[in-house]
């Protein structure tokens, strides 16, 4: 299976769903924040699952996760350090793992992160994309040197069954900020062109991963829209809710 990961560096609760049994938000012990931890790491998506995965699954397939918290299973990790957020979750109804789940750690968390989304794209049912945001826990930006940088880090990655869910994703995520941004000049109407090329371009780019691993169907194109989304600018804000 595939998984992909965009790096980008920064310059300066769910209705309806359920928390992982066993779980609420009271914080213990070992969610608190490790001493001296450079960073407070935070990750959030939502990612469809087949209506066959079974708890079991998901626990293990998280386990690189609650494992880095020092939890002894994903019940007892699925809490954030921040009470405010929801945590691990998982919708029963609609079969969506949810995650906005924050812990203290180190650059040793990104191999946690690969070996998650390996095992994510085993159980996934499409493409999606999960955000993790590296704050540097040391700087500042109010108090502290005006010359001095973050070490704020922030990744996408993207999990599906297969390589086209995950094209799909990347496709959907760049239409909607190349529309955001050029809707401040153009009507959204006028765009038309612009969202094909789009498309033209992961179309050729699939066409090639075709030649080469004789896979699945290209990722599906579209009309593009407005949208909220956005990714970059600033010390990039935590998410509220």
């Amino acid at each position: 299976m595939l998984w992909l990961k965009i790096r980008r560096f920064l310059h300066k609760g769910h209705t309806g769903s359920i928390p992982v049994p066993g779980t609420n938000h009271i914080t213990r012990e070992h969610d608190m924040p490790r001493y001296n931890a450079p960073f407070e790491i935070h990750v959030h998506g939502d990612v469809p699952l087949r209506s066959d995965v079974s708890f079991e699954q998901i626990q293990e397939a998280l386990k690189p996760l609650w494992k880095y918290a020092g939890a002894r299973s994903l019940a007892d990790g699925a809490n954030s350090v921040y009470e405010e957020e929801p945590g691990i979750r998982f919708e029963q109804k609609d079969h969506m793992l949810q995650i906005c789940w924050t812990v203290a750690g180190d650059e040793d968390f990104r191999q946690a992160l690969d070996e998650m989304c390996m095992a994510l794209n085993e159980l996934a049912e499409q493409g999606a994309a999960i955000e993790v945001t590296f704050y540097d826990t040391d700087f500042d930006e109010e108090e502290g040197d005006p010359e001095e940088e973050s070490r704020d880090d922030f990744l996408m990655l993207f999990i599906g069954p297969n390589p086209a869910a995950i094209m799909q994703v990347q496709r959907d995520l760049l239409v909607e900020d190349v529309v955001n941004l050029m809707e401040r000049h153009f009507d959204g109407a006028e765009l038309g062109g612009v969202v094909a090329e789009i498309d033209k371009l992961f179309g050729d780019r699939f066409d090639a991963l075709v030649n080469s691993l004789e896979i699945g169907k290209r990722p599906r194109g579209g009309t593009g829209g407005s949208g909220s989304g956005s990714h970059g600018g600033g010390r990039r804000p935590r998410h509220l809710h």
